[in-house]
């Protein structure tokens, strides 16, 4: 469990000043290189406190069929000391800002939890007014807009934000016991929560795309018929798919899940 640039820096543009390091370099985690017979990029996008180093065995596993780009939100590893980011609309324009700084490649996106959230509306904006070729839309552990519940996880004492992470089986408890990485890792999780339990979702055009749903069954956050209604949200093709495992089934099952997104990748192309 990790943890969020600041929406007004330079992180969010395409050009670095002095040494500062490039908005792709500071967003964008590559583990492995890209396959050399597709033009096909799937961005992850993490859950709550969450960092791109959760996706690394997908990133394993997914090495032949796409090229595979965990998204690093600030305030967390390697960009722990820049302020998380409190709003899922500012994360989105960030993201896509940052997308559109790469070499031009047709794009998946798969976000699981938070994230979803943040591929949906990631996704919205491509399909509204950008040039990227966006070819389905991979939303994992999140009930669909606009049915998502608050918690109030923002506003918990650290014991009680402990808690909510034990409920999901989000990280290891050994970790939860040391308070320096508590300290670490709050500021991180405390914003990815008041971005998430803030956010509100605005209607507007379906997508056009297809959009596949993967869920546990038995996630404590999303049954399977709200995971059902994500089918609301797009004119294209729908799948739904669930896994033995509560919220964080992806930690279980990441060679079926890895068989599920080459599914998907193919049917998307």
């Amino acid at each position: 469990m990790n943890a969020a640039v600041n929406a007004g820096t330079n992180a969010g543009t395409n050009a670095a000043p002095n040494n500062a390091p490039a908005a792709q370099d500071l967003w964008i985690r590559r583990y492995r290189p890209a396959p050399p017979d597709t033009d096909l990029s799937l961005v992850c996008l993490p859950h709550a406190g969450g960092s791109a180093s959760y996706f690394r065995p997908l990133s394993t596993a997914l090495a032949a069929v796409a090229d595979v780009l965990p998204v690093q939100y600030p305030g967390r590893q390697d960009r722990r000391a820049e302020p998380p980011i409190t709003s899922i609309p500012r994360l989105a324009d960030e993201i896509l800002t940052v997308l559109e700084s790469l070499p031009r490649r047709r794009l998946v996106l798969f976000g699981h939890s938070m994230g979803a959230c943040v591929a949906f509306e990631v996704a919205r904006r491509i399909e509204r007014d950008s040039s990227l070729e966006l070819v389905g839309l991979v939303a994992s552990g999140r009930t669909a807009p606009p049915k998502l519940r608050d918690r109030g996880v923002r506003s918990m004492d650290d014991n009680g934000v402990i808690a909510e992470i034990r409920r999901l089986n989000g990280t290891d408890d050994r970790l939860l016991l040391d308070d320096d990485i508590i300290r670490m890792i709050m500021p991180a999780i405390r914003g990815d929560y008041t971005a998430v339990e803030s956010y509100r979702y605005e209607p507007g055009p379906r997508l056009r795309c297809p959009v596949s749903v993967l869920v546990g069954d038995s996630d404590p956050q999303v049954t399977l018929a709200e995971a059902e209604e994500w089918r609301e949200h797009t004119d294209g093709d729908f799948t739904l798919r669930a896994f033995p495992g509560g919220h964080f089934y992806l930690s279980e099952q990441n060679d079926q899940v890895a068989k599920a997104l080459t599914e998907d990748l193919a049917r998307f192309s």
